[in-house]
């Protein structure tokens, strides 16, 4: 797998979810197809290990457990990946949700250490720093979506730097100098991050950062209306708008279409996550994924691969967010940068 990856030019994680008809997972058909084409070109043959046997393997399940799994999709998802990644390895998931009641946590934890485990996946629905329960240094644990102060605990977290950047280059490259940012909710680290990335995609094309072209937002659609009705009251207008979720750039259309401004033909519109919706809007919405499903599989494999011999030192792995291209970004009309 490591061979066709290096070929295909993807992670490992990826090559293992194409090989194993794991179409749960949001890739590219040209991603399957560059994938596949590569195995062939190398004659690599996946061996599926399908169900373990428990008086030979010892443990057969993963632990998973969440805050929550109902209020949004990005749980759930996760423990997809996870569970796609572990059945490939004859593993299977033990899943837990404690809505964030401490008391239920510790028994589920402590339910869980019980177990016959490899190891335990612990995540967050929004990413963040925690002060860890004692017992998850009892299992092998891996933070998915969360992280520790002290690097205690081996985590995967998204690159939300890079996809803030990601985002932000993309409407650079279009030609737009004037880039409107809609924000989350303050002093959330997804805020904190994907405006950083915001402000570094500005400086790196010596673009200046002008703070009226940045708006504070709640990750509802409310919010992406009202902002965008803000900034384009400005005297000198952006001619692009960079949301940072999906839900907000849905505000974001509703304020255009309002202002009978067309997009992406008079107002480029880029969104943040690619939830199901970002496909079904008016043109379809340019996104950057949040890449939920990869995080999931990358715990789990970071659990088969190290609980039996642990690293010294845990390691925090942030997973890419790319680009998804669709229709909602196009040239600045007044031509702007390079």
């Amino acid at each position: 797998m490591t061979d066709v990856a290096m070929a295909a030019g993807v992670s490992q994680t990826t090559v293992s979810l194409v090989l194993n008809d794991a179409y749960g997972a949001r890739l590219s058909i040209h991603t399957r197809e560059r994938v596949i084409a590569a195995a062939e070109r190398l004659g690599y043959r996946l061996v599926k290990r399908g169900a373990a046997d428990p008086s030979e393997a010892g443990a057969t399940a993963i632990g998973f457990v969440v805050n929550e799994i109902s209020t949004d999709p990005w749980c759930a998802i996760a423990m997809d990946g996870a569970r796609e990644l572990a059945w490939e390895h004859g593993l299977t998931i033990s899943a837990a949700v404690t809505r964030g009641d401490a008391e239920m946590e510790e028994a589920v934890l402590a339910q869980m250490a019980a177990q016959p485990l490899l190891g335990l996946i612990y995540g967050t629905i929004h990413t963040r720093k925690i002060a860890p329960s004692r017992a998850l240094y009892r299992i092998p644990t891996v933070l998915l979506n969360c992280y520790v102060a002290d690097r205690s605990l081996p985590s995967v977290v998204p690159g939300e730097v890079a996809g803030g950047h990601t985002a932000t280059r993309r409407l650079i490259r279009a030609g737009h100098c004037r880039i409107g940012y809609i924000n989350g909710e303050a002093l959330m680290d997804a805020s904190l991050d994907r405006l950083k990335g915001y402000r570094q995609a500005l400086a790196s094309a010596d673009l200046p950062f002008d703070p009226d072209l940045v708006r504070p937002g709640n990750w509802e659609p409310s919010a992406g209306y009202e902002q965008t009705l803000m900034l384009m009251r400005l005297v000198d207008p952006p001619t692009a708008i960079f949301c940072g979720n999906d839900l907000m750039a849905l505000g974001c259309y509703e304020a255009l279409r309002e202002l009978n401004l067309r997009i992406p033909e008079d107002v480029s519109v880029m969104g943040y996550d690619d939830r199901e919706i970002a496909q079904f809007t008016h043109p379809p919405l340019t996104t950057v994924l949040l890449p939920h499903f990869e995080m999931g599989a990358q715990a789990a494999e970071y659990i088969i691969d190290h609980a039996a011999t642990p690293k010294a030192r845990p390691l925090q792995l942030k997973i890419e967010c790319p680009l998804v291209e669709r229709s909602s970004v196009g040239p600045a009309v007044d031509g702007g940068a390079e």
